[in-house]
């Protein structure tokens, strides 16, 4: 394995569990571009780069948010009540997303599905907008549909979830906060459900290549959670101290361009 290669590997897994811990994300939406791009280089087929990027990028959220939650968890930022309304959904969601639907669908409009909900994330996030009084989340029931929908959408794109359930809570006037935190718990969850899916479907679609399990490329997954998991707690700490607009701008400035550059490729190849 080329020592340089691996080293970008540990290098952007550094900067994707600062973004998960400081964001409540799951550093999908961050990863997929750019293991797109490096997978191929380590032996990957170019048929199942797109495919392989966002199971292997959803796997790493497994290790990530487990780290963040931790140190979330001790600001008592977690709304814990909310995570239990929403895991049955994000299970079923999620399963039914990685397990099945993910492996149908042609790699270019994965990619081109996955660039436009990015922009769609960024351009949330890149808005300022006032609460609205009175406003609460919905009851149970809904909070549970919402969660099936997250698990569903996040396991297409290799995503924690954040980009929808950040502004879901975030609209039912949870403060900004207690959103990402929770997001962070709900992002371990949509990657279980998800993993399971992706080997499953990854096994009976392509059967088995060199060092991937399912859609899941081991090797990326256990070199960039190695650096993840020690810079995500480093990012929950900052959540708590750094003002969170400025913070979604600058973020939603990269998801721009990291979307854009995900667009271009898949209408290339078209």
């Amino acid at each position: 394995m080329d020592p340089i290669l691996v080293i970008s590997l540990l290098v952007l897994g550094a900067g994707i569990g600062l973004a998960a811990g400081l964001l409540g994300i799951g550093g999908g939406m961050i990863l997929v571009p750019f293991l797109t791009f490096l997978l191929p280089l380590f032996g990957v087929p170019q048929e199942l780069a797109v495919h392989a990027s966002i199971a292997t990028a959803m796997a790493t959220i497994l290790f990530t948010s487990l780290s963040s939650v931790r140190a979330h968890h001790k600001h008592g930022a977690i709304r814990w009540d909310v995570v239990k309304v929403m895991v049955p959904g994000l299970i079923v969601g999620g399963l039914l997303s990685g397990g099945a639907i993910f492996a149908m669908i042609n790699s270019t409009a994965l990619a081109i599905v996955f660039g436009v909900f990015v922009l769609y994330s960024a351009s949330k996030m890149a808005r300022k907008s006032a609460p609205v009084q009175g406003r609460s989340l919905p009851a149970p029931f809904w909070i549970a549909a919402m969660g099936a929908l997250i698990g569903f959408v996040s396991g297409l794109l290799g995503a924690g979830g954040a980009f929808l359930s950040v502004p879901f809570m975030l609209r039912g006037n949870v403060p900004v906060r207690q959103a990402v935190a929770t997001s962070a718990a709900l992002g371990f969850f949509i990657a279980l459900a998800n993993s399971v899916g992706y080997i499953w479907s990854g096994q009976a679609t392509f059967g088995s290549h060199p060092g991937m399990i399912g859609f899941i490329y081991w090797p990326a997954l256990l070199i960039v959670s190695a650096t993840s998991i020690c810079t995500a707690p480093l990012g929950a700490s900052l959540a708590h101290k750094i003002d969170q607009v400025t913070l979604k701008r600058i973020f939603a400035s990269m998801l721009t361009v990291l979307a854009i550059y995900m667009i271009t490729q898949a209408i290339t190849q078209l």
